[in-house]
């Protein structure tokens, strides 16, 4: 209803709206800069010889002019109190999982990959005395802090069979 009503509004008086604007007198455009107008270079042919004639003296002295261009020493911007590492990190081997050739070979030291941070998890799990936080920190090289946290907020997922009299009960 509301685009019918829009329409109406929209085509009333159309023609004669029209009709006036086609009627008023057309705006003057504004005036041309004078270098826009290259057709009157082609009406002086005394221009035209200037622009084309070779001037002797400035060639000479253009011949003599030689350039040799260096680029300037690249300087290492300041970062502001950031350095740059003098010698690389520290990696050591990890220790490999059931897949082999896909793990990871080598981690920075404080780091752990994928593999190693599900098997410590699931290692802390089964047997947490064993494996407490202190013992995981010394043998994959890592923060206590570190690792109280990773232990406290990450569980690895356990897979659970129902029976089927169960299932049905579910």
């Amino acid at each position: 209803m509301g685009g019918r009503l829009a329409r109406v509004f929209r085509t009333f008086n159309v023609e004669s709206r029209a009709r006036r604007e086609i009627s008023k007198e057309k705006p003057t455009p504004a005036p041309r800069h004078p270098t826009s107008r290259l057709g009157e270079l082609a009406d002086h042919p005394e221009i035209q010889e200037e622009i084309y004639r070779k001037d002797d003296r400035l060639l000479t002295l253009l011949k003599d002019v030689y350039v040799e261009s260096r680029d300037p020493p690249v300087r290492v911007k300041d970062g502001g109190g950031e350095h740059l590492p003098c010698k690389q990190e520290e990696k050591r081997l990890t220790k490999l999982g059931h897949l082999g050739d896909l793990d990871v070979k080598k981690v920075p030291k404080g780091k752990i990959s994928i593999v190693e941070a599900l098997t410590l998890l699931n290692n802390h799990k089964l047997h947490p005395q064993i494996w407490t936080a202190e013992k995981i920190a010394v043998e994959y090289s890592l923060e206590l802090k570190e690792v109280n946290s990773l232990l406290e907020f990450f569980i690895p997922f356990t897979v659970q069979e129902f029976p089927k009299e169960t299932k049905k009960a579910i």
